[in-house]
């Protein structure tokens, strides 16, 4: 305990990592490894390499990530889908078979996933694909959610992807058909988006970014 201030220090794993600079950034690294960092920087793990995740969200990310969970939110209140906002680990497992801690390479952090299947969530989160991803892109992350996330997303089986692009208020879905994800035509403000999964689930678009 700091004795001057009173506050009570945070306990921290005994072989925690406690900063990021004790990390080599060009080495690939588990889900094992993840769990023990403990530093206060966010990171996701993507096919095994440490990616930092973009600095605090500007107003226009924050305000569509909050009307976006209150949307979604209440409509599966009372179902038995299950929604998450960031910061919830999503595990993404290479294989089915393979899903202790040392074969999983992947840990990425949604704005706001729906997972219906009970069985795969746990204490830590989420292991194996979401149903509905929703990603809200913010300067310095572009390359990513739509790169390397989408490849990711798509090859771990997540049904329904939404790509929401504050700066041009419009949000892209992608629909999982045949192992590939195939776009709709992107939402505008003056549109009302409908889930292709969840067709109940259906608001204007105008709603998330005023």
């Amino acid at each position: 305990m700091d004795s001057e201030n009173n506050v009570e220090e945070p306990f921290v794993p005994y072989g925690a990592i406690t900063s990021l600079d004790q990390l080599d950034l060009s080495e690939r690294y588990s889900y094992a490894d993840y769990f023990r960092w403990k530093f206060r920087e966010r990171v996701e793990l993507l096919r095994g390499w440490i990616h930092k995740m973009s600095p605090a969200p500007g107003i226009k990310h924050q305000s569509a990530s909050l009307k976006l969970t209150l949307k979604i939110g209440n409509y599966f209140e009372g179902k038995s889908c299950n929604v998450f906002a960031a910061p919830f680990d999503v595990r993404l497992p290479d294989s089915k078979k393979q899903t202790n801690d040392a074969a999983v390479f992947t840990v990425v952090q949604p704005d706001i996933c729906v997972i219906c299947d009970a069985e795969k969530i746990d204490d830590r989160g989420c292991i194996g694909a979401p149903d509905l991803v929703v990603e809200i892109l913010s300067p310095g992350n572009t390359q990513k959610e739509m790169g390397i996330k989408f490849d990711l997303y798509e090859e771990s089986g997540v049904k329904e992807y939404w790509l929401v692009e504050p700066q041009d208020k419009v949000i892209l879905v992608y629909i999982l058909k045949d192992g590939k994800f195939q776009g709709i035509k992107p939402f505008i403000e003056t549109d009302e988006i409908r889930s292709a999964l969840f067709p109940e689930l259906k608001f204007n678009v105008r709603d998330i970014f005023e």
